[in-house]
């Protein structure tokens, strides 16, 4: 394989980065067709400089499904837009991308919450109008520009933020499982030394300063260690998940996401405990685990099945690893043996172990 590996052209962050939009804008376009989240309270763009752009915005609702990607591309049309801007969440990132895609338009992304490592990505998930996943779609280009907020951000709830933690507890794990495999990254290439680079220094972030970040999220202080930690979930977490790969820890994800019991429960806080069942299948020693354990435990992410919401674990074994062991599902990505008896061993002690600890 060739050593392939993609990240946004280029990348703002920092409090009151929405003042600096139009001038960074402009390095793309100067017509602007923004997508943006209906449920985004009014401040949060009121401090958009448009200075040197014309900047036409219209507030969307729901998913990113083929009907609404068409709707907006031919609004954007209809607007003369020459580069296309995304608002919100990552339903609304997404629409934006997929948008920009179809009408081969450049794509900025402005996240107004970190509750994932989607923004800097060329990934966008459609859905269909019954609200069902429908496919994966990875566009032709990462966003020409993401620009992150942070004072934004830090005023979105705390739940949002440490699920976006969890989500980057990830990308080192994953990308060092599809190293040691073989397997390819989200590109279909091997990982460059770069990339896993970028991974390692994720998850010495989030160790070093996640507790704290969290911390000073809650009180709605500006800190190096707020900073830090949305850098780590935002940027290098997005370049490490496609660059690095993806692996059980989202697998796991899969098979929790198909029980009722974790539907009230965010993305990131089901990887979070996939990656502690990662470390046990890959037979992870108890220190290891603890220290994982832990740290879920200090940011305030899942650290067992009860956690999420699970109280007959039985049945949900068997349900998670029916959906997580699915033929060519990621988690045979792992560098051991994948079977139903070692995925159930895993969680088991994972979930155990979280218990004690």
């Amino acid at each position: 394989m060739m050593r392939q590996a993609v990240f946004p052209a280029r990348y703002v962050q920092g409090p009151g980065a929405l003042g600096r939009f139009g001038s960074e804008a402009a390095r793309i376009g100067t017509r602007i067709y923004g997508i943006v989240d209906a449920g985004l309270p009014d401040g949060v763009i009121d401090g958009l400089n448009t200075i040197a752009i014309t900047l036409t915005m219209e507030r969307v609702a729901g998913a990113c499904t083929e009907l609404a990607i068409a709707s907006a591309a031919e609004a954007a049309m209809k607007a003369g837009a020459d580069a296309i801007a995304g608002f919100g969440g990552g339903k609304t990132i997404d629409l934006a991308r997929a948008t920009a895609d179809k009408l081969n338009l450049p794509f900025i992304s402005i996240p107004t919450v970190a509750a994932s490592d989607a923004p800097c990505s060329a990934l966008a998930v459609i859905y269909d109008e019954e609200g069902h996943v429908l496919r994966d779609q990875f566009v032709r280009w990462n966003p020409q520009l993401v620009l992150v907020d942070s004072t934004v951000i830090s005023a979105a709830p705390v739940r949002l933020f440490i699920a976006g933690i969890g989500d980057a507890l990830a990308t080192y794990e994953e990308a060092i499982a599809c190293y040691r495999s073989g397997a390819s990254n989200m590109t279909g290439g091997a990982q460059t030394r770069l990339a896993m680079a970028v991974a390692e220094t994720c998850r010495a972030t989030l160790f070093e300063h996640g507790a704290q970040a969290v911390a000073d999220c809650r009180a709605s202080r500006s800190s190096e260690a707020f900073e830090a930690v949305l850098e780590a979930t935002v940027l290098m977490s997005g370049v490490g998940f496609e660059s690095g790969g993806v692996a059980a820890a989202h697998a796991i994800h899969h098979g929790l996401a198909a029980l009722a019991e974790t539907h009230h429960m965010l993305h990131g806080e089901k990887v979070a405990f996939g990656v502690l069942v990662e470390l046990a299948l890959n037979d992870a020693d108890d220190e290891t685990l603890a220290q994982y354990v832990a740290f879920n435990r200090s940011v305030g992410l899942p650290a067992t099945l009860g956690d999420l919401g699970i109280i007959n674990i039985d049945e949900a074994l068997t349900v998670i690893i029916e959906r997580a062991t699915r033929a060519g599902e990621i988690i045979y990505n792992e560098p051991v043996a994948v079977t139903p008896i070692a995925v159930e061993a895993a969680i088991l002690r994972a979930n155990k172990f979280g218990d004690k600890e």
